[in-house]
C-alpha cells in the first residue's frame, strides 16, 4: 500500500496561487492521504468548502475531516434568513477503502500573547489493509516551539497507547440492534500509522521522544510500543530529506511514523521534490500489507 501525506498550506501555492487541481494530483493514486491545513469557508481562500471540493476530485477516495480551528462564519441571505456556516481550519484523511471509523483529537495547546498559536489536532481513521485493521492519522503539531510541541507528542503517545483500551466508538455486550443495525464499529487496532507536519527536526528532542534514543551499542532504542521513522526504515538518513523551509533554511518536518511491529514492512519512502502547491513538499511511503 502506498501512503501519502502533504501539508497543502490551503491550497497556496509557491506562487500564491491557490489550486486544489494541483493538490490532488501530487497525491493521486496513494492508497491512503493525510493533508494538513485544510480549510472551510476562510476568505483568504475564497470562501471554498476545501474538504469537499478535494473529495470531488479526488472523487473514488472515502474521506473524513477534522478541525482544530472551529469559529463560526455565519451569514444572512437578502430575506435576513440564517446561514450556519463554520470557518475550520484542520485535518484530512482521504482512502481507497472505507474509513470505518473515526475520531478527531485535539492536541495541548498553549496561549500566546506573542506568537499566533494555533488549535492542532490528530484526525484518526480506522482502514481495512491485507493484514488486518489499521489506525491512521493525520497530524499537525505547533510550530512554536520545542517546549510546546513535546506535551503534543506525549498526547499522541498517549493516544496510540490508549486506542485499543478504549476499544470501538460503539461496544459491550448491552449493545442494543438499533445501534449497530447498519453495522457494528470496528475495533481501535494495536497498529498505527502516522503521518504529517510535526513541525520538528530529526535532531530534536521530540524527534527522539517518537523515534526513541540512540544507543552507542546499535542505533536507536526502539520501544515495541514505539514508533518507527519510516524514511530511515527505508534506507533514508535521518539528517537527509527537504519538505519545507525554516526562514530559508531547508528542513525535513514531515514525517510517516509506523508502529514498530510495521518496520519491516516499509518497502520505500521518498519526498517529491517537485510539486509547488504548498509551501511543503509530500512525503509517501510504501508498505506491504497485502
Amino acid at each position: 500500500m502506498r501512503f501519502a501525506s502533504y501539508n497543502i498550506q490551503y491550497g497556496r501555492g509557491r506562487d500564491g496561487e491557490f489550486n486544489l487541481e494541483r493538490i490532488a494530483a501530487a497525491v493521486a493514486g496513494a492508497d491512503v492521504i493525510a493533508l494538513q491545513e485544510v480549510e472551510r469557508f476562510w476568505q483568504r481562500s475564497g470562501m471554498c468548502d476545501q474538504p469537499r471540493a478535494i473529495a470531488d476530485i479526488l472523487h473514488d477516495y472515502h474521506w473524513v475531516y477534522g478541525a482544530g480551528v472551529d469559529l463560526d462564519a455565519s451569514s444572512r441571505d437578502e430575506g435576513g434568513r440564517l446561514r450556519n456556516r463554520r470557518r475550520q481550519f484542520g485535518n484530512m484523511l482521504l482512502s481507497r477503502t472505507p474509513i470505518l471509523s473515526s475520531r478527531n483529537h485535539l492536541l495541548p495547546k498553549y496561549a500566546s500573547l506573542g506568537p499566533m498559536s494555533v488549535q492542532r489536532s490528530a484526525l484518526e481513521g480506522v482502514i481495512e489493509t491485507g493484514q488486518g485493521l489499521l489506525r491512521v492519522y493525520s497530524v499537525h503539531l505547533t510550530h512554536l516551539c520545542a517546549e510546546t510541541r513535546m506535551p503534543q507528542v506525549e498526547r499522541l503517545l498517549e493516544i496510540h497507547r490508549q486506542a485499543p483500551v478504549e476499544g470501538a466508538a460503539i461496544s459491550g455486550r448491552g449493545l442494543k440492534e438499533e445501534w449497530i443495525r447498519e453495522g457494528a464499529p470496528a475495533e481501535l487496532p494495536v497498529d498505527a500509522i502516522l503521518m504529517g507536519d510535526f513541525n520538528m527536526e530529526p535532531d530534536s528532542e521530540e524527534y527522539v521522544r517518537m523515534a526513541g534514543p540512540v544507543s552507542p551499542y546499535g542505533g536507536r532504542i526502539t520501544n515495541p510500543w514505539g514508533f518507527v521513522d519510516a524514511w530511515v526504515a527505508a534506507g533514508n538518513s535521518e539528517l537527509d530529506g527537504i519538505t519545507a523551509d525554516i526562514e530559508g533554511r531547508d528542513v525535513r518536518l514531515d514525517y510517516c511514523f509506523v508502529s514498530a511491529a510495521l518496520a519491516g514492512r516499509i518497502t520505500a519512502a521518498g519526498i517529491d521534490t517537485e510539486a509547488a502547491g504548498s509551501d511543503h513538499q509530500p512525503i509517501w511511503v510504501e508498505i506491504d500489507l497485502d
